[in-house]
């Protein structure tokens, strides 16, 4: 005899699975445990180890082995009856013994969500229109104007502030006439305009000359008084404006690999181009996989969903102390309600596994692979994104088991490229646009493409 399993279906995403284990099957557990026994129990007469069966079972009672048995049996019979009538799993199973009769069979049950069976349409048939890619001479002179500014030089003027000075500014803040501590600093530096600081600070010192003092109320984001309003003081210690370089030959030598300014201009063209490039081939995936999501039926298992849902909450009250009333409280002051943040939590949980379940569908159909050097530029992009070492960010995916979460994006990401290419895609002039070029051989660019962008927007 040897172990049975049977599947029922209980819906589109849920089954059933009845395993039945004959005893003579569970003869290795019982090896196990008895010889996990004999090194723990220490008995008369026999060394540590070499306690005979009948005598640890009566020390410790035929129910307490079966017991060790049975828990210890469930995990491997169940992954075996999952592998032989090959479900397609996702989630946790809820077990359930129905039958342990000594000395003849275990049987019991699980309950647990599967991927549905999803009818994919033809992918040619999927037409999108997405804006063109184009350059002007304002996008290059942005470029080249950003380029002066991180060579240009600050010089100490004598006047009032103005938009794009920098300053040095002295700030204090009190709370029902409270001082607050954290908000006191002497010397901060500060760009005018960056609205890097406290809300409302720009507005206060622009027209103040070095010297000159303003007050201005503002809600504190931090520390004892969160969210409290407070008045603030700044003062203007000096002022100092940003020089650029001009705009010629001597400053693309100085710049750049380039010999002249239109070399420079050139190549500033190219990279803005790039930069349009991967958001263009970002527009594309998203009317994609719009259009498949709208065209689509998938059917939602509901104890996914409602874990996506629960890990939406749980983030959210992370950071109040895990205090769902002042998540409560939050959403009111922000002119929401709970109704209504539980509503969004739903509908992003079902799109996100409805998206999920959709891509893994087509990445089967299209029997999509990822090779280990793709999977290893995920990691290094993403450490990069991060800002930690390649080594260290390997290490804590591995510790919190998210190398398959990594694996599969990257799947999922082949997968919708693979439809972009057999998809009809058009810009809003009516010209049709190359997705071999924007994308590709491989089905998933996604991570060399922001990359990309990152680079040409630094």
């Amino acid at each position: 005899m040897s172990v049975k399993s049977t599947v029922e279906q209980l819906s589109p995403t849920r089954v059933r699975i009845n395993v039945e284990v004959p005893f003579e099957e569970l003869q290795p557990d019982f090896d196990r445990a008895f010889k996990a026994l004999a090194g723990q129990i220490r008995l008369p007469g026999f060394r540590p180890g070499k306690a005979p069966r009948k005598l640890l079972e009566a020390r410790v009672g035929r129910g307490a082995v079966l017991e060790q048995v049975v828990n210890d049996a469930i995990g491997p019979r169940y992954s075996e009856a999952v592998t032989a009538n090959d479900v397609k799993v996702i989630g946790q199973p809820e077990i359930e013994l129905t039958k342990i009769e000594d000395n003849v069979e275990l049987a019991f049950t699980a309950e647990v969500d599967v991927r549905p069976e999803i009818t994919l349409p033809g992918f040619s048939g999927i037409a999108v229109t997405v804006d063109p890619v184009e350059i002007t001479d304002e996008d290059v002179a942005e470029q080249l104007l950003s380029l002066r500014q991180r060579f240009g030089t600050l010089k100490g003027v004598e006047r009032a502030v103005q938009d794009g000075d920098f300053v040095s500014i002295d700030l204090s803040a009190t709370v029902d006439g409270e001082p607050v501590p954290e908000a006191a600093t002497e010397g901060l530096s500060h760009e005018v305009g960056s609205g890097q600081l406290i809300e409302g600070l720009d507005e206060a010192i622009i027209g103040l000359e070095a010297g000159g003092s303003a007050e201005f109320t503002s809600t504190l984001v931090a520390g004892e008084f969160a969210d409290k309003e407070a008045l603030v003081t700044v003062k203007v210690n000096s002022v100092k404006e940003r020089e650029l370089p001009d705009e010629d030959d001597d400053f693309a030598q100085l710049a750049s690999e380039f010999d002249t300014l239109d070399e420079l201009k050139a190549d500033l063209r190219e990279r803005v181009e790039r930069v349009k490039k991967v958001e263009q081939a970002g527009q594309i995936r998203d009317k994609v996989l719009e259009a498949l999501l709208e065209t689509v039926e998938v059917p939602l298992p509901e104890a996914v969903v409602q874990a996506e849902v629960d890990s939406a909450l749980h983030d959210a009250i992370h950071a109040l102390d895990h205090d769902e009333t002042k998540l409560n409280e939050l959403l009111e002051e922000q002119g929401s309600s709970r109704e209504e943040f539980d509503k969004d939590a739903r509908e992003s949980a079902e799109r996100s596994v409805k998206t999920q379940l959709l891509l893994d569908a087509i990445a089967e159909a299209e029997n999509t692979t990822v090779e280990q050097q793709e999977l290893t530029e995920r990691i290094f992009f993403q450490a990069q994104r991060y800002g930690i070492p390649p080594e260290q960010f390997i290490q804590q995916i591995s510790q919190a088991n998210q190398l398959g979460a990594i694996f599969a994006d990257v799947r999922r990401g082949k997968a919708l490229g693979s439809v972009v290419n057999q998809a009809t895609v058009t810009d809003t002039t009516g010209a049709t646009v190359d997705t071999e070029t924007l994308f590709g051989s491989k089905a998933d660019e996604g991570a060399e493409d922001e990359a990309a962008a990152d680079e040409s927007a630094e």
